[in-house]
């Protein structure tokens, strides 16, 4: 589908020359809202790492796994930071089917993701949008959206599904995670997925450096099972730890791939914050 001059669903400040890696995703789930610059990037990654669409439906499906996995702890919160653009399964679509009063705050900082997460939550009163930055942490927690949905004497899961390998060692995501963990209730839950180049090095590096040279300001930082793991720090990790998203309690043929490097291209994990006594 090519893009048409005129589309009311793109803000004014979108610039459509520039690929934005959350609209590659979404055209790598089967998603519409993506320019054919987004596509192109999307085309190349598939290139140049064969299964990218797969790997990105298997992450799609452990966040619905997760997702239910934290309703049967009694989870009824859920802070989704890096939700993207709607698709099939989003959090609340998953949580309300279980526990319709479940609430959910998703944020995001790319204007389509916004603008089309509120167009899909006009008519839901339990779960609503924030357009923040995941580097702001005090923002995001101190928000007005926040306040009205999260109750912090409650446990809360705290979802980074596909976020954190697009921040630098630089920005810290260690340092991050546990500002976010220092503000959540005993009993809260960490959910996170990460791309790693333990398998395939030399195709992750070439999608790498591809999308460094598209001009993109999402900029991929692989890492390593240890670093991801590190990411965890403060919480005890569920079992059957930190995974292959594909590994990570798979359901069905739809959960996991019989490639065994697909399944273990990005890590995916589930922890919860205990008492300091536990």
């Amino acid at each position: 589908m090519s893009d048409t001059p005129a589309r009311n669903w793109v803000p004014d400040e979108v610039d459509t020359s520039v690929p934005s890696m959350a609209r590659a995703y979404d055209f790598l789930l089967g998603g519409a809202h993506n320019f054919d610059v987004d596509r192109i990037v999307a085309e190349q990654a598939e290139k140049l790492m064969p299964g990218a669409a797969k790997i990105a439906r298997l992450n799609r499906a452990f966040l619905g796994r997760a997702v239910r996995f934290l309703l049967d702890q009694g989870v009824r919160q859920f802070l989704d930071i890096g939700s993207g653009i709607p698709t099939v399964g989003n959090v609340h679509d998953v949580a309300h089917q279980i526990a319709p009063e479940a609430r959910v705050l998703y944020v995001d900082k790319d204007p389509i993701a916004v603008a089309h997460s509120e167009l899909m939550l006009t008519a839901i009163d339990n779960a609503e949008v924030l357009r923040a930055d995941m580097r702001d942490p005090d923002s995001i927690l101190g928000s007005s959206q926040a306040r009205r949905l999260l109750n912090f004497d409650e446990p809360i899961a705290l979802l980074m599904v596909m976020m954190l390998h697009w921040l630098p060692d630089s920005d810290d995501p260690w340092a991050l995670i546990a500002h976010y963990r220092d503000a959540l209730p005993d009993g809260s839950y960490l959910a996170l997925s990460h791309v790693t180049a333990d398998q395939r090095q030399d195709q992750i590096a070439d999608a790498t450096d591809m999308i460094r040279e598209s001009r993109s300001t999402d900029q991929l930082t692989p890492r390593t099972h240890d670093q991801i793991v590190r990411l965890f720090d403060g919480f005890t990790i569920v079992d059957p730890g930190v995974v292959g998203c594909g590994l990570w309690h798979p359901q069905g043929p739809g959960d996991i791939s019989d490639n065994p490097e697909i399944n273990a291209h990005v890590y995916a994990g589930v922890a919860e914050k205990k008492p300091a006594s536990a």
